[in-house]
């Protein structure tokens, strides 16, 4: 039986966690399929393919992934606050806008909406979160 190291390509199914239980995303939804990754390729993020090493085809295990070594923590410089009719008019809390940048689209959360201002986040929405990932072990390639 083939061990998940470095270079393996395997399936796997997850069921992602944030630390109050809410579920953030799972290949166990209806109509999904098991992930299919090759490790080493910066296919995942480091601490889910960390949590896949030295497993084989069956093993179920449950990892706990500090921001480092997901999505990073939050970063301050990423937020950015701009007048209230620079967004659509009927933007709401936690909408995602795009802007263009001079390098380019970037993807914004709306954080925060005042009387004449809206709090933007570029952050990737699971920032500066511990993740929990079940994960099971579908096929080693």
């Amino acid at each position: 039986m083939k061990t998940i190291e470095t270079n393996s390509t395997v399936s796997v199914h997850y069921t992602g966690k944030l630390e109050d239980g809410t579920i953030f995303d799972s290949s166990l939804m209806e109509g999904r399929q098991a992930l299919k990754a090759t490790l080493g390729q910066g296919q995942l993020i480091p601490g889910f393919e960390q949590g896949l090493q030295g497993m084989t085809v069956g093993d179920k295990k449950t990892v706990e992934i500090l921001p480092e070594n997901a999505y990073g923590p939050i970063q301050e410089q990423m937020i950015f606050e701009v007048e209230k009719e620079r967004v659509p008019a009927d933007v709401e809390l936690n909408a995602m806008l795009q802007g263009n940048t001079p390098n380019g689209p970037v993807n914004f959360r709306v954080s925060s909406i005042n009387e004449n201002t809206v709090t933007l986040d570029a952050n990737h929405p699971l920032a500066g979160q511990k993740l929990i990932f079940e994960l099971e072990v579908v096929e080693v390639l």
